[in-house]
């Protein structure tokens, strides 16, 4: 038996729990006991009404279960992890909902072969229990540009027929208007699957096959089995290019036929392990691959819909929608695992809302009070220059005790910072010019250290309003600056944070108030020396706040890297008066 892979209690088990537990969370299903089938709880709604019956193998959640529901499915059979369910429970299902007063049962078979076999055996059987039944096969890959005899797979497509299908039953349709119905809108639904990170595997077996990194399948299955083909890994709007030319690809057999204007529905599918960022970058490359192509978006459905286990990949599943389409998609259900979405077509909605306009901070553009500062222009170069090379080296300290991005966030300023400086003139007021940083690094560095830098410059800015720029009011605006990132951060001294390289340096930089011995560079030059002294202290102090206040202890072994930053910056700063 290969090693438990799950979050399960049994792999005998698990499909009979996972059943269990989604029925218990909705009161609109039940269970028929003694088989896998999920019901309506309320049965007695689908009187004189055709009912609607599909399943399949379980893994593939929420598929079929979670489209049980008013509006949707009358039942749901399911069977072991990616088997068909047996013929014995399928046509206890039928019995039960032709039982509750149904005029007829519509299956929803995906073309599989056992599906077909065990949907097909159990619907003989109902009709030789006096039943009216009939079935759909959705049959809507178009991976494969020569299907073998075997036909197009069923995937993500035939959530579209329980819904339109359980639109038609809702309003009394009946059993021979719904087929004919439905086998129209499957001419008009194509679905390619992808994965890009790895295969999925059922419980307690290996992964279905080895995928290296860097590549990707292309057009495989629901049920682990591999692609037409493998490829290197490529950007999301590569990817969603090629998935649709694939698909509309007129030399395949398995085409879907797309013209300028079409109207399209579109399922953006998680297989299962592609994280919610990932799903809003695809959905995004598709709405605009389909808009450049003439098409337009009516509605978007982006989530987990039809899955495959743990399989780090996703399916894209268009339908061409006429007015009628498009009304019984937007009927209401009360199916738990149906969006609902708004009836607003996705194309030609305005989704951007412009801004409150501010006059000030980085965008604005500023007229210097009095003289421009040539001195801090410097200053600010040899900051950013010093950030960007110490950016690997604070990338790896980060990777200790955090996410390993504080490099790239401090560099990222930097760069910000950089672009500013080219396009404009550095104000001789000190006030102005960090009110401006201030503006500029909350916009362009992000996270909790962007809110920091950017407390510390607002804070410091306000005492140095009026062009004070003496070495008093810049000690004092540090250590305002400092009080605003220990007020608003939680953060104190000794707490493992860039405070302990900060804190020591500004308490020297306050000697500024009186005159000093060896004048004020000396002063600046011990402060960066007590900066650097503090960051390396934080090698020993166990952290108290900030994301590695998460970490053992013990694995805390390197200098904070917010510390080690701020005393990198003090160095810069001193090293470019210095030359001045």
């Amino acid at each position: 038996m290969e090693p438990q892979n799950k979050l399960i209690n049994s792999a005998e088990d698990c499909v009979d729990e996972a059943l269990c537990g989604m029925v218990r969370a909705s009161s609109g299903l039940s269970l028929l006991r003694g088989h896998r089938v999920v019901l309506r709880s309320d049965l007695d709604q689908i009187r004189g009404k055709v009912a609607l019956l599909s399943g399949g193998g379980s893994g593939h959640e929420p598929a079929h279960g979670g489209y049980v529901g008013a509006g949707m499915l009358s039942a749901a059979v399911a069977g072991a992890v990616f088997a068909s369910p047996p013929p014995a429970s399928i046509l206890a299902a039928i019995l039960c909902l032709h039982s509750a007063g149904a005029s007829g049962v519509l299956l929803i078979v995906k073309n599989y072969t056992g599906d077909r076999l065990n949907f097909g055996l159990a619907a003989e059987q109902a009709r030789n229990h006096g039943v009216d039944v009939d079935i759909v096969v959705v049959a809507d890959d178009c991976a494969f540009t020569c299907p073998s005899k075997a036909g197009k797979r069923g995937l993500c497509g035939t959530i579209f027929i329980h819904k339109l299908a359980g639109a038609l039953a809702d309003e009394g349709c009946s059993l021979v208007h719904i087929v004919a119905k439905m086998t129209e809108v499957l001419q008009g639904i194509g679905t390619i699957g992808v994965v890009s990170l790895s295969p999925c595997s059922v419980p307690d077996c290996r992964p279905s096959f080895e995928l290296p990194p860097g590549n990707m399948e292309v057009g495989m299955g629901i049920h682990g089995e591999p692609g037409v083909k493998r490829s290197k890994l490529a950007t999301a709007d590569e990817l969603v290019s090629a998935m649709i030319d694939h698909m509309t690809n007129p030399e395949s057999q398995s085409c879907l036929h797309l013209s300028t204007g079409d109207v399209l529905v579109v399922c953006v599918n998680n297989l299962g392990a592609l994280s919610h960022l990932e799903m809003a970058v695809m959905t995004q490359a598709v709405i605009v691959c389909l808009e450049n192509r003439g098409l337009v978006v009516a509605r978007v459905m982006a989530g987990s819909y039809m899955t495959s286990l743990q399989m780090a990949g996703m399916s894209l599943t268009l339908m061409r929608a006429s007015q009628e389409t498009l009304r019984l998609f937007d009927a209401k259900t009360s199916a738990p695992a149906w969006p609902n979405l708004s009836s607003g077509c996705t194309s030609g909605r305005n989704y951007l809302t412009n801004p409150t306009t501010v006059s000030s901070g980085a965008h604005a553009e500023m007229q210097p009070e009095g003289p421009q500062s040539p001195v801090m222009r410097k200053v600010l170069e040899r900051v950013c220059s010093t950030l960007l090379e110490h950016q690997e080296e604070l990338n790896a300290l980060d990777r200790a005790c955090g996410d390993g991005d504080c490099g790239n966030t401090h560099a990222q300023a930097a760069k910000a910072i950089q672009v500013w400086l080219q396009n404009h003139t550095v104000p001789g007021c000190p006030g102005q010019l960090l009110s401006a940083l201030a503006a500029l690094v909350q916009e362009k560095m992000g996270g909790s250290s962007g809110a920091l830098y950017s407390l510390f410059l607002t804070a410091a800015s306000g005492h140095l309003i009026g062009g004070r720029s003496h070495a008093a009011a810049w000690a004092g605006a540090m250590h305002a600056g400092m009080q605003a990132m220990k007020r608003y951060g939680g953060a104190d001294l000794g707490d493992r944070t860039m405070l302990d390289a900060l804190y020591p340096a500004v308490d020297e930089l306050m000697k500024l108030n009186s005159t000093s011995p060896g004048g004020e560079m000396a002063v600046l030059k011990a402060a960066v020396q007590k900066a650097a002294v503090g960051a390396e202290s934080t090698r020993s102090l166990a952290a108290k706040a900030g994301r590695a206040s998460y970490i053992a202890a013990e694995r805390l072994t390197m200098p904070d890297p917010g510390a080690k930053a701020v005393a990198a910056i003090l160095s810069a700063v001193v090293e470019a008066l210095e030359e001045q």
